[in-house]
């Protein structure tokens, strides 16, 4: 049972990547590029997105997978990095 669960995150986050990818329109940035525990936002070692990506990323929570995020405060914890926003989605989701 537990192998099934981490295969499923495994795949969850994949999808993940490609969605941020393709709903960001990240066009220089494959899956592959994208660590599981990089940090989104931020310059550096960071994804580089910056406040309007995190206002579309809440968009994509909501479409693809049920999930309304109204508190920045709450967002700022989750939209940290691919390992935070999938452990929300699995405790989350709705879709």
């Amino acid at each position: 049972m537990n192998q099934m669960n981490t295969m499923e995150t495994g795949q969850l986050k994949q999808q993940l990547k490609e969605q941020i990818i393709k709903f960001l329109n990240l066009t220089s940035v494959t899956p592959d590029n994208i660590k599981d525990d990089q940090p989104l936002f931020g310059e550096g070692e960071g994804l580089g997105l910056d406040s309007i990506d995190s206002l579309e990323l809440i968009v994509l929570l909501n479409r693809e997978y049920g999930i309304i995020i109204r508190d920045p405060k709450e967002g700022r914890k989750v939209l940290v990095d691919i390992n935070t926003i999938v452990a929300y989605i699995e405790k989350n989701r709705t879709k």
